[in-house]
Order: C-alpha cells, then sequence, then structure tokens
C-alpha cells in the first residue's frame, strides 16, 4: 500500500542533525539573548532620548516581557499550527471521513512521521470501513431471495384453515421475524447504496408538506392504535431532490416518535422556510434520549437502552443521516424540558424553490 510505504521510507531516512526538541531549546535560547539585546538597545535609545534615569531592573524587563511575548507568539504559530492541522483532521476521521489526509512536507521529520502515521491510520481504518460494508452489502443481497420465499410461503400457511391456534402462532412470529429480517436487509442495501453513491439520482421537484402529510397517513395504524393526536403546521414547499430517499426521511422520524410517545399523547411537527433553507421539526413527549445515547443515535446499529429495543435493527437515524449528508441537509436532536424529544432537520438552501 502506497500509505503504508511512504511512512516506511520517513522512518527509515537518516535523523536530522538536530531534533525537534533541540532545535526548539536552540530557539528558546536564541530568543532569550535577542530579547535581553533588543530590549538593553531600546532602553538606551529611551534614555538618550528623553534623558530621564530608569532603573536597570525596569528598563531592562519591561521591553524584554514586550518583546519576549511578539517572538513567543509567532514561534507558538509556527510549533502548534501542525498539531492544530492534525487536531481537525482526527476530529474529520472521528465523524467518519477517512479520505483525510494530510501533507507530509515538513522541515521536520518528527512532524512528518506524525502525519504519514495519521495518513496510514485512516487509510487502512478507510480500507476496513470498504471491507465491512462489501461484505455486509454482499450477504444481505444474497439474504434477501431466501427470505423472500420464507416470508411468501408463510403467508401462504396464514391463509390455511387447518392449522391449529398454537400453529398460527407459530406462522405468526416466522412472519414477524421474516419481516423484521426482511426490512433490516432493505435498510442495509439502501444505506450502501447511498454510500457509494454520494450524489442523489433521480431528482424531481415535490411538494414537502404533502410528502410528510402522506408518511403520518400511512402510519395510520400505529398511531391510532395509541390514541395519539398531531399538532401540524406546515408551510407549502416544493423541494427538488430524491423523493424516494426523502420519504425514508420522515417515515422514519415519524415512525419512532410514535414507537417512543406513551398512550394518548401529543406529536407536534412544524416545517417552515427561514430564509434560505427549510426547517422540520418534530416533538413527542415520550422519556427523552440519555446524553449517552445521544452521543451514539446516529451510529449504525446502535440501539439505546429502550423497550423498544426489539422493534427496530438500529439502522434508521443512520439511514436518515447519510441520506441529508448527501442531500445539503443536516439533522440534531434534543431533549425537551418536561419530557419528549425534538428531532430538527435542516434543509439547507439552494435546492428549495
Amino acid at each position: 500500500m502506497k500509505t503504508r510505504e511512504a511512512f516506511e521510507r520517513i522512518r527509515k531516512q537518516k535523523n536530522n542533525k538536530f531534533s525537534l526538541r533541540v532545535r526548539m531549546t536552540f530557539m528558546v535560547s536564541a530568543e532569550i539573548i535577542v530579547c535581553i539585546m533588543l530590549a538593553y538597545t531600546l532602553s538606551s535609545v529611551i534614555n538618550n532620548m528623553i534623558h530621564v534615569k530608569i532603573p536597570v531592573l525596569l528598563e531592562i524587563i519591561v521591553p524584554s516581557l514586550i518583546i519576549g511575548l511578539l517572538v513567543t507568539g509567532f514561534m507558538s504559530k509556527w510549533f502548534f499550527d501542525p498539531v492544530k492541522k492534525l487536531l481537525s483532521a482526527m476530529e474529520k476521521v472521528a465523524d467518519g471521513d477517512f479520505s483525510t489526509r494530510l501533507e507530509t512536507k515538513s522541515s521536520s521529520k518528527e512532524i512528518r512521521e506524525i502525519y504519514s502515521g495519521f495518513n496510514l491510520m485512516a487509510s487502512e481504518l478507510g480500507a476496513i470501513e470498504i471491507l465491512q460494508t462489501d461484505f455486509v452489502s454482499n450477504v444481505s443481497h444474497e439474504f434477501k431471495t431466501p427470505i423472500n420465499a420464507i416470508e411468501g410461503y408463510s403467508t401462504l400457511l396464514q391463509g390455511d384453515e387447518n392449522l391449529s391456534d398454537e400453529q398460527k402462532q407459530y406462522v405468526g412470529k416466522i412472519m414477524f421475524n421474516t419481516k423484521r429480517l426482511s426490512d433490516l436487509v432493505g435498510s442495509i442495501l439502501l444505506l450502501s447504496k447511498i454510500e457509494n453513491q454520494p450524489i442523489p439520482s433521480n431528482q424531481t421537484t415535490f411538494r414537502l408538506d404533502e410528502q410528510v402529510r402522506q408518511s403520518i397517513v400511512a402510519l395510520e395504524p400505529a398511531w391510532s392504535k395509541k390514541d395519539i393526536e398531531f399538532d401540524v403546521e406546515m408551510d407549502s414547499i416544493e423541494y427538488t431532490g430524491n423523493e424516494s430517499m426523502m420519504h425514508h426521511i420522515w417515515d422514519n422520524l415519524i415512525g419512532n416518535a410514535i414507537k417512543f410517545n406513551p398512550e394518548c399523547g401529543l406529536i407536534c411537527i412544524r416545517l417552515a422556510r427561514q430564509n434560505n433553507d427549510v426547517v422540520f421539526t418534530i416533538e413527542d413527549s415520550g422519556p427523552g434520549i440519555s446524553d449517552e445515547a445521544k452521543k451514539h443515535i446516529f451510529d449504525k446499529f446502535y440501539q439505546g437502552d429502550s423497550p423498544h429495543k426489539d422493534e427496530g435493527n438500529g439502522l434508521g437515524l443512520a439511514l436518515v443521516k447519510k441520506i441529508l449528508s448527501v442531500s445539503n441537509g443536516e439533522i440534531s436532536v434534543e431533549n425537551i424540558d418536561g419530557g419528549g424529544c425534538r428531532f430538527t432537520v435542516v434543509l439547507h438552501g439552494q435546492q428549495t424553490t
């Protein structure tokens, strides 16, 4: 691998005559000497101009401090800028951007080694991520056919009047778990498709408010079963994007709000244009989200510790975040005082009309 080879070449290079620590020691020593000399020269000039006798310590210390601060500020920038670049790159990798690389051209061998080591780490993590994604995607694709077959035969069995109550119960469990597995496979394949196709295709212009209403109506069996009420206020907004992918966002967020809402709860939905952006918010009256869960809620396969843990697969919000990231949008979550949580989706300008 090219990154590993570059790293090994830098490590095998002959060490600089002076290490970073030695050079910094020389520079600090030189700074002290220069500060004292400049301070003495400056104090002599001032004495000649104003003809006032100033105590020796005062005329040396004050100018030395001023000059020292200026020189130290310049030196610290030279020394700590590479650290800031490394920190920024590490934050990008932590957010999942494994394509981040640092330029290894530096006069300091230590900095070159650190940057090369970082590039090697990012390259290896990226390769592992690709391998994992490809493996999961391929396996999921192979699962799809037998799952569909099981689901089809289970549907036929459900219509058999000769089954006992116990057998019908077993068939119902098979249908339930087959659907869960089918949804998981579908989510994995869609997530893989989006990750390998960073620019959304099949873009059309459609009404966002109508699409949200369609999601609410489609989920009517779930919210009517719990007697949940809706408080909806939406502007009429046209949007240009992938209509099918945007449907996944509203279906998931509204579905989660229904799932975690108590009986006879309330869901508040708002959709409005703010400057050049479109902002969608959904609030529920559920138990809220713990601080630990909020850190990982958009991670793949993460499921918080809740009574509804067995009802999902941990891919819904990860899929929502990925769709928004390729659609010039973002999502955030916060708890509401008094109970419940609020998800906020922002679709940035340029795509709205």
